[in-house]
Formats: structure tokens, C-alpha cells, sequence
């Protein structure tokens, strides 16, 4: 059903990366988010006040929640569509993230309203009316709800979408405290046994942890994240097979929201290649990334002494030593200065940020071993890059 709405409502859906494209299908899921979830909110309002039960009733708050996080959601795709303007050079991509942080502070405020209210129930126990009429609603409501679950998954993982994918969970949610609600009236209208009220906090209990778990996902991208190990291989794994290119480090990729990533990486070529074909070689790159990849790609370019056997002995040896502190520790851009009474040894070192070692201890640590391995004086001058940026730095051998 899914492929079909697609196929019917939104032009060119394949082309996932358009921004055009992730609105339409953004509008589809929210246009049916709308209609299915205030259907079932008034049916459910309406058992719900009949019965007198207040966990129904709070299902159907729920329901209208998912209602209004489905106008937001719409309204966050369509305004996430704007083309980059002076004021925004970057795009307007992140409002994607900003509907989900929206959608997920509202799941967070019914459920706190709605936890007062099934505590009054607890406090003031009211009869469930059970009826024929109340168990096909809930039924009906699970049935649509998993219809639901499935075509927002299949959207969210269709154009990569964090938004659409937290609104199939959030069904997925519903589906379980639907289930819940239906079992409470049961029981009650077996047993006689009232746990409405508590069946109806623990539901608002539900909604609280799935606003503030959605609330998570969504801040986690404008903080700034770092770039999943997929996306970090298609970048490197382009990169490592251009000819010239020996190796490769600092990759840092900023998200400006789905369809707007840039990113810079630092390209190791032999220094002696011709400084024109090596940077004609990069503006092919820089090209061929975008086309390909849809990441606007920045290299800076790092000449490289290939040729001189005691620089890579002693990038060797360093490496070595580092390793014996912390297996982590990678250095690159390795260059040697000889000096009259000692050698400067200038380098980058990929610095995990859990480690215990601190800079300075690492700096001491090798300097002494260095001294102790060569029986001279070397001095290093070491900049720290976090080890975030070299994941996937490489050289090759």
C-alpha cells in the first residue's frame, strides 16, 4: 500500500535526495497521519465518555497528539523544502529535525496530563462500561495503528528519514497501549477487578518514555553527531580508490539536515606529482562526490615525502611507541626537521577522548623513549585532532 500511495501521490519518488521529493512523501505521511489518528481520537472519545473508562480516554488524548504531530511534521517538510537564501547559505533542512523535536515535546506534555488524570482515577475508581461497541474500537484502532507503523517505516527508510521513522515507533508505541486498554476493560468486566486507573498511568508512563526517547534522537543531529560508519565509508572508500591519492585523514562531515552534508578530508599525495594535475584531480572529486553522494566535499590536499627511508623509519618507530601507551593512537602528517644538537619530529596524533593519558604525558612519554631507542635528542611538536575526525584515516602501504 505503502509503494502504491508513493507511486500515486508523490512524482519522481527515487529521487529521494531532492528536497522537493522528501517534502511530497513528508506531506503523504502527514496528510494520512491527520486523517487516520482523528478518526480513531473520536471514536475513541466517544466509548471512552460512554463507558466511563478513563484509560480509553486517554488513548484517544494520545490519538489526537499523533494528530497534531502529524500537522507538525507536514508543516516541518514542507518548510525544511526552502531553497538556501543569503541568510541561510546552508538551507533550510534542519526545520526537518525541529518538527521532530516538536513532535516529541508534545508526546511528553500528554503524557504528563495524562498521568494526573488516571491518578484521580485511581484515587476515585469509576466503573468501565464494557460493550461490543468499545472492544471493535480498540481493535479497529490496533489494526490501523500497525497500517500505520509499517507505512511510516517504510517512507522513513525510503527517503532516510528520522522524523518518519520515530513516527512508525511512535505507532508502534500505540499499538501496545491500545492493547493494554482493551485488556484492562476486559478484566475488569470479567473480574470486576477496576485497574483502569492504573492501566491508564501506566499507558501515560509509555508516552512520557516514548516523548522523551524521540526527544533524544532528534537533538542528537542539531548537537551535531558524529557521521554514521556508513556514510563515513562512501566517502573514503571513493576517496582511497583515486589514483595518486596514498592516504587520507581529519574527515569531518557537518549535517545541515537530510540532503545538506559537507564535509572536508585531508588527501595524501606523493610531493612530487605535478601540484596542477594533483589539484585538477581533486576538483574531479570534489565533483564526482557530489553527483554521486550528494555531499559537498572540501579536500585539502598534503604532499608527502615518499622517498626518504629515515622519515619513514622513524614514522614507523613512532607509531610503534605509541601504540605500546594506547593501540588507538595514529599519527599522520609526519614530517622531520634535523637540527645541530637535536631533530624536530612534527606531527598530527588522532587522540581518542576517553583515554586516560593526558597530552602532555604523551608528548613526555615518547620524547623519553625516543631519546632512549635513538641516543639522541628529539623534540616533537604535536597537534591533537580528535580521534572523531580520523576514524577512517588511512595510509596506504
Amino acid at each position: 500500500m505503502a509503494h502504491f500511495l508513493l507511486r500515486l501521490f508523490v512524482k519522481n519518488a527515487d529521487q529521494t535526495s531532492d528536497p522537493k521529493v522528501r517534502a511530497a512523501v513528508g506531506t503523504l505521511s502527514g496528510i494520512v497521519g491527520i486523517l487516520c489518528n482523528f478518526f480513531l481520537f473520536l471514536g475513541k472519545v466517544i466509548i471512552g465518555t460512554l463507558s466511563g473508562s478513563v484509560s480509553i480516554t486517554a488513548d484517544a488524548m494520545n490519538n489526537l497528539s499523533d494528530a497534531a504531530s502529524s500537522i507538525v511534521t507536514l508543516v516541518g517538510f514542507k518548510l525544511a523544502e526552502q531553497p538556501a537564501d543569503a541568510e541561510h547559505p546552508y538551507g533550510h533542512a534542519r526545520f526537518e529535525y525541529l518538527s521532530g523535536l516538536v513532535v516529541s515535546a508534545m508526546i511528553v506534555i500528554i503524557g504528563f496530563e495524562l498521568a494526573k488524570t488516571s491518578v484521580g482515577k485511581i484515587l476515585s475508581p469509576v466503573p468501565v462500561v464494557f460493550s461490543a461497541p468499545l472492544a471493535a474500537v480498540l481493535v479497529l484502532s490496533i489494526a490501523v495503528k500497525l497500517w500505520l507503523c509499517l507505512f511510516n517505516r517504510t517512507l522513513g527508510r525510503k527517503i532516510n528519514s528520522t522524523t518518519l521513522l520515530a513516527t512508525s515507533e511512535d505507532s508502534r508505541n500505540d499499538i501496545i497501549t491500545t492493547a493494554a486498554v482493551l485488556l484492562a476493560a476486559v478484566i475488569e468486566a470479567v473480574s470486576g477487578l477496576s485497574i483502569d486507573g492504573f492501566v491508564g498511568l501506566a499507558v501515560s508512563l509509555f508516552i512520557l518514555y516514548s516523548g522523551a526517547k524521540l526527544a533524544k534522537e532528534t537533538i542528537s543531529p542539531l548537537l551535531g553527531e558524529a557521521a554514521s560508519p556508513e556514510l563515513q565509508s562512501r566517502i573514503v572508500d571513493y576517496i582511497s580508490a583515486q589514483p595518486k591519492v596514498l592516504g587520507y585523514h581529519d574527515l569531518m562531515v557537518h549535517d545541515y539536515g537530510p540532503g545538506q552534508r559537507f564535509a572536508t578530508i585531508h588527501v595524501e599525495m606523493d610531493c612530487k606529482e605535478d601540484p596542477m594535475q594533483c589539484h585538477e584531480l581533486i576538483d574531479d572529486m570534489e565533483r564526482e562526490c557530489l553527483k554521486s553522494h550528494n555531499i559537498h566535499l572540501v579536500i585539502h590536499y598534503d604532499p608527502v615525502v615518499t622517498d626518504d627511508p629515515e622519515l619513514t623509519r622513524l614514522h614507523i618507530l613512532v607509531d610503534d611507541l605509541l601504540s605500546e601507551m594506547d593501540a588507538r593512537l595514529k599519527t599522520h602528517d609526519f614530517r622531520m626537521v634535523p637540527g645541530g644538537g637535536h631533530t624536530n619530529l612534527i606531527f598530527d596524533i588522532a587522540m581518542p577522548q576517553d583515554t586516560k593519558l593526558t597530552k602532555q604525558e604523551i608528548q613526555d612519554k615518547l620524547e623519553e623513549a625516543l631519546c632512549a631507542r635513538e641516543g639522541k635528542t628529539y623534540h616533537t611538536i604535536i597537534t591533537f585532532d580528535p580521534l572523531a575526525f580520523n576514524q577512517e584515516s588511512c595510509e596506504h602501504q
